[in-house]
């Protein structure tokens, strides 16, 4: 018989100590709450009234008619976000919970069907003649500040459909690509994995992969390969169907290639994508090859196993690192970068903005979710102890220090692009692993250290890069008819081995880990932006080690800009710019200094 399915606190025996979990009463107390059904009722009601009043209208209003009109949709778009935000993570705390998701699934429906008569807002904005707009802007500088907003969409004109079939896809959104992405949800999250005759969730079975001991980690990469084995038609079925729908609106909207809609919503040019993904595929040898090799040696083998790829190295101490130490190291790291920071950051630890413990059914990984702008983030974890923990802490924590600065932007201009979305929380990580390595009181933990981060950079970079060029491929492939699971399989095999080098061999059942990655379900292309934002930290860190003049408060003042600024104006100050095909390289250049001095310590 099964046993129940592993969580992590309850056998460790408290061993990470207290582990916050999230208070969402600061968005609704209760599903049944009174306040959710009131701003329910108010949300169906303001949608009607603004169509009423603002449709067929927005190409006759004044600078001050078109600013209320902002200001009516702005707070419609509050209230919404901040009811999809409750249903949302209470969802991701428990996705096997049928009550919970039949409610996140309800809330869906209802904000689909009330804000339907909006659809012709973003219609009628980009008819508007932008000698019509500069006029109104020009009169109004409250109006002008959301000019980005108008930007944006405008961006979209040439993909705009007849106001007939936009209608038709926001209303089909709920049981088109959002019920395939919640079918991926809730298999990954009621996945188990039998190890030694238990049952493990997710988390805690690729969390083997990172184990001193090499059997376990081995038996680890196994059993995710039995079972994605088992369940890789279902994962096919929903690869197939969703780059399917995305093919079918690309078309309609005349998107010149699958990646565009990405680029837009990441207001970044395709070129200045393309020339990061060159750079980092020139930099294979220097970067992932030659790091490969050196840690192959360390571990003493012949060739390395997928199941290595993380292994801790044969110096490193396998220690539990507590929570409490792990909260005390992130708030001391950032506390010496500017004590601001560690303000900013404190309210997660002590109010419940953090939900930090391994729990059955809880969604895998990590993220920060900035809700809306009149509440706060929530950062989840899966936090089991290891060093690497401690990274994704302070990883998740700058994304919630750059979502409370974003925040005085209000609700449509606090949004951060993915590309710059990732600065602040590369850069928070960054600034632990610099106190860390600064205390190193040996060579054995110093080098311990630059490999853990050389690794972190690698997954964050090279594999980022990988993962783009396995989505292209996969969309293109589709492009041409049905994939089958051997076709996927394929095409993910085909970037591995480019990507990590010659150090690897790849056991049979590999070939099927594309399948429980949730950003090609969820986010098409997202995977770019983690090497465009580490890449962008990197040449940043440059900047900052350099000694620049008012770094930090440049530094505060990018991360307040939230969405208001491209990212030219925003790397502007610190003499940076990202559509120099030069300024990857200095990013890249940062590891291959690490990588170096790994070298030398062998010496």
């Amino acid at each position: 018989m099964n046993t129940p399915v592993f969580d992590a606190n309850a056998r460790s025996g408290n061993a990470f100590g207290d582990l916050p979990q999230w208070d969402l009463s600061d968005l609704y107390s209760a599903p049944d709450a009174l306040e959710l059904t009131r701003d329910l009722a108010w949300l169906e009601t303001a949608c009607a009234d603004f169509a009423e009043k603002y449709q067929g209208k927005l190409g006759e209003l004044d600078a001050d008619g078109m600013l209320a009109c902002i200001n009516d949709y702005e707070k419609i778009d509050l209230i919404g976000g901040r009811i999809m935000s409750f249903a949302g993570l209470r969802y991701y705390q428990k996705t096997t919970d049928p009550d919970r998701a039949k409610f996140m699934s309800d809330m869906q429906d209802k904000i689909t069907t009330f804000t339907t008569p909006l659809v012709f807002f973003s219609l009628e904005i980009n008819r508007i003649p932008d000698d019509s707009l500069d006029a109104l802007f020009e009169k109004s500088a409250e109006l002008a500040r959301f000019r980005p907003i108008f930007d944006r969409l405008r961006a979209m004109r040439p993909h705009q459909l007849s106001d007939e079939l936009e209608k038709f896809l926001h209303d089909q959104s709920t049981v088109g690509a959002a019920a395939w992405n919640r079918l991926f949800d809730e298999t990954i999250a009621g996945l188990t994995f039998e190890i030694d005759g238990e049952d493990l969730g997710i988390e805690s079975t690729l969390n083997l992969l990172t184990d001193p001991d090499r059997a376990q980690r081995e038996k680890g990469a196994r059993a995710l390969a039995d079972v994605f084995g088992k369940n890789v038609a279902l994962f096919a079925r929903v690869h197939n169907t969703l780059t399917k729908d995305k093919e079918i609106e690309d078309r309609w909207r005349k998107m010149p290639s699958p990646q565009t809609s990405r680029h837009l919503s990441n207001h970044v040019e395709p070129e200045v994508v393309e020339a990061l993904r060159n750079a980092v595929v020139r930099a294979y040898p220097r970067l992932s090859h030659r790091y490969y090799e050196l840690k192959r040696k360390w571990l003493g083998l012949d060739t390395l196993e997928v199941w290595d790829r993380n292994a801790p190295l044969p110096m490193e101490q396998d220690r539990v690192v507590r929570w409490d130490e792990a909260e005390r190291l992130v708030m001391d790291a950032y506390r010496e970068f500017d004590p601001q920071m560690a303000e900013l950051a404190k309210p997660f630890f002590s109010k419940g903005w953090i939900d930090a413990g391994v729990k059955p059914g809880k969604a895998p990984g990590a993220f920060a979710h900035p809700t809306v702008s009149n509440v706060h983030p929530y950062v989840m974890l899966n936090y089991l102890g290891k060093p690497r923990d401690v990274m994704t802490l302070a990883h998740e924590l700058g994304h919630g220090v750059h979502q409370v600065l974003a925040a005085g932007q209000g609700e449509l201009l606090s949004s951060t692009p993915l590309t710059l979305a990732e600065t602040a929380s590369v850069f928070g990580e960054m600034l632990t692993f610099r106190k860390l390595l600064a205390a190193a009181k040996t060579p054995a933990e110093r080098k311990v250290l630059l490999a853990g981060k050389v690794e972190d950079m690698i997954n964050t970079v090279v594999r980022q890069i990988a993962f783009y060029d396995f989505e292209c491929k996969l969309h293109d492939a589709r492009r041409q008819g049905e994939l089958t699971p051997d076709d996927i399989n394929a095409l993910w095999m085909s970037v591995q081995g480019e990507s990590l080098g010659p150090a690897f061999t790849f056991m049979d059942g590999y070939e099927t880990f594309w399948a429980y990655i949730p950003h090609f379900v969820h986010s098409p292309f997202y995977v770019y932006a983690y090497a465009f934002g580490d890449g962008l930290v990197n040449a940043l860190y440059a900047v900052y080690e350099e000694g620049a003049p008012g770094f930090e408060e440049k530094y505060f003042e990018m991360l307040r800009a939230g969405g208001s600024k491209h990212h030219k104006e925003l790397l502007a100050p610190f003499g940076l710019d990202a559509s120099d095909p030069a300024f990857w390289d200095k990013g890249l250049s940062m590891i291959e200094g690490f990588i170096d001095e790994l070298e030398a310590l062998e010496d």
